[in-house]
């Protein structure tokens, strides 16, 4: 659906005829059909051979989720990024071809545990799984101090990469800049570092 709305071709698939008239009642896609992923002739009448990325959202079904991805794979579509239930799901589809794996419930579980133990952190943006940048906001305890008062680099290991106020960012502030209460500060670092932030 969001793709479609930024204007991207969309063509969804499904066995499911109901669910493929729902989404194009919804205008959730600009086309959708009713086929069987799993066969390779069906995918190649369809067009879908023709597409330059393919999602393959098959959760739940592994057999017909890793057949799709190598079908798709073969048929020469040259970006195949496939949704995978479990770490050995994900090891079969890297296998088949699959250019991008990913574990959305597994994700979001650990978007909600993190939301949950640090309501501050707004954004989180993943360097690797130790590493992270993070939009925070501006804990009471820096409340007027500034940003070289802080020493955020030395008491906490991090580095400040910009601060938000009333929506306007400024990029590597400067060090004299006097923090605000529900300012928002953009800092990268450890996760381990990040958490030693005061909420």
């Amino acid at each position: 659906m969001t793709l479609h709305h930024l204007g991207y071709e969309v063509l969804g698939v499904d066995t499911d005829e109901r669910r493929v008239n729902q989404v194009l009642n919804d205008e959730i896609a600009s086309h959708a059909l009713t086929l069987d992923s799993t066969d390779p002739a069906a995918l190649k009448e369809a067009g879908l051979f023709e597409f330059d990325t393919v999602i393959v959202a098959i959760g739940n079904f592994v057999q017909e989720s890793v057949i799709t991805t190598l079908n798709l794979k073969e048929g020469g579509i040259p970006h195949v990024v496939a949704k995978a239930s479990s770490e050995i799901h994900g090891k079969l589809l890297k296998r088949v071809g699959a250019d991008h794996v990913v574990y959305p419930e597994h994700e979001m579980g650990c978007e909600l545990a993190r939301t949950l133990t640090r309501p501050g952190v707004l954004e989180r943006f993943e360097l690797d799984p130790d590493n992270s940048i993070v939009e925070v906001v501006v804990p009471a305890e820096f409340d007027g101090k500034t940003i070289a008062d802080l020493d955020l680099r030395k008491r906490y290991g991090l580095n400040l990469l910009a601060v938000c106020q009333e929506g306007n960012f400024e990029i590597n502030p400067s060090p004299i800049t006097r923090l605000q209460k529900g300012w928002l500060m953009v800092v990268i670092g450890s996760n381990k570092c990040i958490d030693r932030l005061p909420v």
